[in-house]
């Protein structure tokens, strides 16, 4: 989908407030009320928006500890690991990077103790090494369109 200067305005304001009101919206964009509902739904079939969340703080859900774990798996294991780490609900998010890694995945715990039991529940398959988050410097941005 090539995207225009409105559908970046649009995409914009939606990661700032994913529930403002579409005619908000369109005064915001310069668009009427339906034309934006129109604008949002084509962004949405062509899966430039893929859904729209609540940004929980893991720390307020007794969840306080984050650590990121580089997994190293073997070629054969790869596609083992991908849906071992699906079923682990303390994932917060899970990539396949170059590098002397297979994986970086993002974690949260609620203690050192939590977070071994997540590493263990790992290590049987492949190698592991965690580093524990003790500040985040940029906890989200938001991706920024371009016109094309």
């Amino acid at each position: 989908m090539k995207l225009d200067l409105i559908d970046c305005s649009i995409l914009g304001a939606l990661q700032q407030d994913a529930r403002i009101p579409m005619a908000e919206l369109g005064r915001r964009v310069g668009l009427s009320t339906p034309a934006v509902i129109e604008r949002v739904r084509k962004l949405e079939d062509a899966k430039v928006i893929l859904g729209y969340h609540a940004e929980i703080a893991p720390q307020q859900v007794g969840l306080p500890l984050h650590a990121f774990i580089k997994v190293t798996v073997s070629g054969e294991q790869l596609p083992r690991f991908a849906e071992i780490v699906k079923r682990v609900p303390e994932v917060r998010q899970c990539h396949r990077v170059t590098g002397a890694e297979s994986y970086l995945v993002q974690v949260a715990a609620r203690d050192i103790g939590h977070l071994e039991h997540i590493i263990d529940s790992l290590a049987p398959y492949v190698a592991t090494q965690t580093s524990l988050v003790l500040a985040s410097v940029i906890g989200w941005n938001p991706v920024i369109p371009r016109e094309e």
